[in-house]
């Protein structure tokens, strides 16, 4: 473990892309398309498509919103660890919602569960990967997103076929299963620093070491045998000596026993205090992300795209069924289509924002722009083809999710990277979580996906203005003004003291 630049930017650095890109790929591959399986639940279960929808919407909104946390698992215990205990969960879920015997069940199972394993696997790969990059990390990002993206193309094909073959009890089972190969990429996940857990673990035994050094002799080399009346002065001596020790050393572990009890007490409390003070330094520094004005905005924009984005990619083909454009299940379903282009739109977005020129907030919002005006043009859309067409710009566009961890970095600094991401991930899983039920209530109350669709538009192109002005260089210009405005006059008696101010 080593924390020098040296490392970074190649070497194996490009194993921990390849073992991130395969561990997104096994979790997030069912999630990402889930759109598959929706029409199957509401044939199973018969009920409403906004309860229904709550399965789809948690799955990938619990894991985001529980980013925070995440964040804070993958700083204490290390990415290899995390990315185990992932593979436990996102497994165990899978084949728990095969035995689902109603959509409450399978909220639990396959929208909690699924999607807290789904979201410490997402932590850990980005954190260990931006750690691994520095001048390629924006590549790196890109290779590493389409994890997803390859992972819902492959799995909304196989998981059609499965259904067909084995039904949807035994799909849930075979992917549950396939899911485990998480811990195998979990193995290639060497850490560059020393996780806060092991450092503890290591200061603990170097104390424990330390208190080992200073133990008292045993009694057993103090014995005299009885036959033995000859004894030199030198032996008595040193024995004596030796129990006159003994004996002011179980006096001091007496009398440290009386004292025990009010020790341990004034441990108890040095421990709270020193929780206490950990807690109010990590919140505030979460306060000081939070007052930034770009992480505000970007934090509004993801939360408004995640809002609007996100349903069609549960919806989509409920709306090709629903709308009488597809008679039969296609061999390659629109799902598969997003997914293909949001692995095209993160690999080529990636690359872009490598260029100095290209500002990652600026891009950002230009990629909700065009996303915002599909999703309107998707109710006038009539035909199969367009819906094809439509769905393969939506999902290149929505590849910008490769972009969130770069832009963070820019505006906060890798320092405090994890803290901002876990933020920005609340925000955007919070979006994703509540996107879903509401289409679905729409449809439910109007009978149409219409209206639906225009509100998921509306939600998108607002988060891009707000975050396009808010990132306007007036703004910036304002702030350094006020800013030199605040500072105190300083009246100078002579040059000196002017330079020596200024240097």
């Amino acid at each position: 473990m080593a924390s020098s630049t040296d490392v970074l930017d190649g070497g194996w650095g490009w194993a921990i892309v390849c073992a991130s890109f395969m561990a997104q790929l096994l979790a997030y591959g069912s999630p990402q398309s889930v759109g598959v399986l929706y029409p199957e639940w509401l044939n199973a279960f018969q009920e409403g498509k906004g309860m229904t929808a709550w399965v789809g919407s948690l799955v990938s909104g619990v894991g985001l919103i529980a980013s925070p946390i995440c964040s804070a698992c993958v700083d204490n215990f290390g990415a290899r660890p995390v990315t185990i205990f992932s593979g436990v969960m996102v497994s165990g879920g899978l084949m728990l919602s095969a035995f689902a015997p109603n959509v409450q069940f399978l909220i639990f199972s396959y929208g909690i569960v699924v999607g807290l394993g789904c979201g410490l696997v997402y932590a850990a790969t980005l954190t260990i990967t931006c750690q691994y990059f520095d001048k390629r990390r924006g590549l790196a990002l890109g290779i590493v997103t389409t994890g997803t993206s390859v992972g819902a193309f492959i799995y909304a094909s196989a998981q059609n076929e499965l259904i067909v073959m084995y039904g949807l009890d035994g799909c849930l089972l075979i992917i549950g299963a396939v899911a485990l190969n998480l811990m195998a990429c979990a193995g290639f996940m060497r850490p560059l620093n020393m996780p806060g857990y092991y450092l503890k673990q290591k200061a603990a035994l170097e104390r424990n070491t330390e208190e080992q050094l200073f133990e008292k002799p045993r009694l057993d080399d103090l014995t005299i045998t009885a036959g033995s009346t000859s004894t030199t002065p030198d032996k008595s001596l040193m024995v004596k000596e030796m129990l006159i020790t003994i004996d002011t050393k179980d006096s001091a572990v007496q009398t440290e026993k009386k004292k025990g009890s009010f020790l341990a007490g004034l441990a108890i409390i040095k421990v709270i205090k020193k929780k206490q003070q950990a807690y109010s330094k990590y919140m505030h520094s979460m306060y000081e992300i939070m007052q930034d004005q770009s992480m505000m905005s970007f934090c509004i924009g993801i939360f408004l795209f995640s809002l609007g984005a996100f349903p069609p990619v549960l919806f989509i083909e409920d709306v090709a069924m629903s709308q009488g454009l597809m008679e039969e299940v296609s061999f390659i379903p629109l799902v598969s289509i997003g997914a293909i282009a949001s692995c095209a739109g993160k690999l080529l977005l990636g690359m872009l924002v490598d260029i100095k020129w290209i500002n990652g907030i600026f891009l950002y919002a230009f990629t909700m722009f065009a996303g915002g005006l599909t999703l309107f043009l998707i109710p006038f859309t009539k035909s199969y083809l367009g819906l094809q067409i439509l769905t393969f710009v939506l999902g290149f566009f929505s590849g910008n999710w490769s972009l969130t961890s770069y832009i963070t970095t820019k505006i906060v600094g890798l320092d405090k990277l994890t803290q901002a991401h876990g933020i920005l991930m609340f925000f955007g899983g919070f979006g994703i979580m509540l996107g879903p039920p509401v289409v679905g209530w729409f449809f439910d109350w109007t009978q149409s996906y219409d209206l639906a669709f225009y509100f998921s538009g509306g939600c998108v192109e607002l988060g891009a203005v707000i975050l396009l002005l808010l990132n306007l260089p007036c703004w910036k210009r304002k702030s350094a003004k006020s800013s030199e405005s605040d500072r105190p006059d300083v009246q100078y008696t002579s040059n000196c003291d002017k330079v020596a101010s200024v240097a």
